[in-house]
């Protein structure tokens, strides 16, 4: 397989995740908390690895926050949920390691990083406090987890899945 049409077949997968966290996210949305992001950010760790899941995360957070209207939480949550969510799963090559990576980056770093941006964005300080978006985002990361594993398992059975997965992740190339 020639490098061109391996790196097609990658943007063509970054493309369907980016698809697919666009439209899924605010389907099923909890006031505060995204949780379908949290699966889409784990799904794609474990088949993307890291940089095209940070690159997915950032673009959908730019088109969510553009077509409808959600705040930078939508950033600061999912890029470095998908960052150590790919991060963890590189490292160890196991779907619970890409859930804690997303507990980690989304729950608690970009919780904690959400205000400071906050501040920012709105221009004031009144009723924000360093950790008053953890709750919603650890809450939203348990429950992305809840629905993700299941999700990956099932998938792992698939042998599609798998050369998508080796293609990412090999230097051999599948498909």
């Amino acid at each position: 397989m020639n490098q061109t049409n391996s790196h097609l077949k990658k943007l063509t997968v970054l493309a369907m995740m980016i698809a697919l966290d666009v439209v899924l996210t605010p389907v099923f949305r909890i006031e505060g908390m995204a949780p379908m992001s949290s699966v889409v950010n784990i799904i794609a760790a474990a088949v993307m690895g890291p940089a095209y899941s940070v690159f997915m995360a950032l673009v959908t957070a730019i088109i969510r926050m553009t077509a409808q209207g959600i705040p930078p939480l939508a950033l600061t949550g999912a890029v470095f949920g998908a960052f150590f969510a790919g991060l963890f799963y590189q490292l160890g090559r196991r779907y619970y390691l890409s859930a804690l990576g997303e507990m980690l980056g989304t729950g608690i770093i970009g919780s904690l990083l959400s205000y400071p941006v906050m501040v920012w964005f709105t221009g004031t300080k009144t009723g924000l406090f360093w950790f008053i978006y953890t709750p919603r985002f650890i809450g939203a990361t348990l429950i992305g987890t809840v629905i993700a594993l299941p999700i990956l398992n099932l998938l792992d059975k698939q042998e599609f899945f798998k050369r998508v997965q080796r293609l990412f992740f090999s230097k051999k190339e599948a498909l």
